[in-house]
């Protein structure tokens, strides 16, 4: 982590995390907080070995980390536009409000918000929380539709996933493996630019804590996963120049120069259930223009067809 993101990160936090002293002690200086957190999260490291480290008593670190966690994902909340926007100027997807998938983390404690137990798919983890229900009624806040670049027709905003889930308006997916025509071939190439297969393993290589057996319960373990996510979201957007060997990039040629986070072992695929999800009309006709689109000179790119040639 570059000095300035923490100095940034210690700026924003010291109100949320600044306690008055008392008579019988000194309160622990925020920096010094913060400090332990991030230890905790880049390494695994556990309490005891933290206590030794900062000379901070292991029970008093277990009390200020949630703490510390909530207050960065307080601090940093992401909105929908800047993503979209990130999308289409990276990954050449308009439209696109993320990408969905699941991956199993290791801990002694199950949590709902954040998690499921081993044996549910990626679509049954969806299904279970308030992110379905929000996308179905509309209450996530997506912008309303609008036409795509260089089109003249309203299109939905959506996420991206893969064929663990259901297709619909509001989640696009790329299209089943079987019998491909050249145009539907180049709108899952299109769509798999986007996916969100090697985020979890970057985190996981960045946030080693999330290689480890974590020992907390399942509030401590949201706050855990919210506060490196917008830690990970933060260093992208604040350093996006910032040479990172974990990271995957692309050259000029559009060809992908493959990252570390590769190289070492990561966290489990969830399950994928077949059949849990059925793809409903509306969604299949969106993703039909989705495909006209992506052939179309209103939305093609250069180099897909060489890149389809290419595989």
């Amino acid at each position: 982590m570059p000095p300035a993101m923490f100095d940034e990160l210690l700026t924003r936090l010291t109100p949320m995390l600044s306690k008055q002293d008392t008579k019988y002690r000194k309160a622990l200086d925020p920096g010094l907080k913060l400090a332990i957190t991030l230890r905790h999260l880049s390494t695994g490291d556990k309490y005891p070995m933290l206590q030794y480290n900062f000379r901070v008593a292991h029970n008093t670190i277990s009390t200020f980390i949630p703490e510390v966690c909530r207050a960065i994902a307080e601090e940093y909340k992401a909105e929908w536009r800047p993503i979209t926007d990130d999308f289409d100027r990276r990954w050449n997807i308009p439209h696109a409000c993320g990408a969905l998938d699941g991956k199993h983390v290791v801990i002694r404690f199950l949590w709902i918000d954040v998690g499921g137990c081993g044996s549910m798919s990626d679509a049954q983890i969806y299904n279970a929380p308030e992110l379905k229900e929000c996308l179905e009624n509309g209450t996530i806040g997506f912008p309303v539709p609008d036409p795509l670049p260089n089109d003249n027709r309203d299109t939905p905003y959506s996420i991206l996933g893969d064929d663990a889930f259901g297709l619909r308006t509001y989640l696009m997916k790329p299209y089943s493996n079987r019998n491909l025509t050249r145009e539907q071939h180049i709108t899952n190439y299109r769509f798999s630019k986007g996916v969100v297969e090697n985020a979890f393993r970057i985190l996981a290589q960045r946030w080693q804590v999330l290689l480890t057996t974590m020992q907390q319960g399942p509030d401590t373990m949201r706050n855990i996963v919210e506060a490196f996510v917008c830690l990970h979201n933060l260093k992208r957007s604040r350093y996006p120049k910032m040479k990172d060997p974990l990271l995957d990039n692309v050259n000029g040629q559009q060809n992908v120069n493959l990252g570390s986070w590769r190289d070492h072992v990561n966290m489990h695929d969830v399950t994928i259930v077949k059949g849990s999800n059925r793809d409903t009309v509306a969604p299949k006709k969106q993703r039909e223009y989705l495909k006209l689109y992506f052939n179309s000179p209103a939305g093609a790119v250069p180099w897909q067809d060489r890149m389809i040639d290419a595989e």
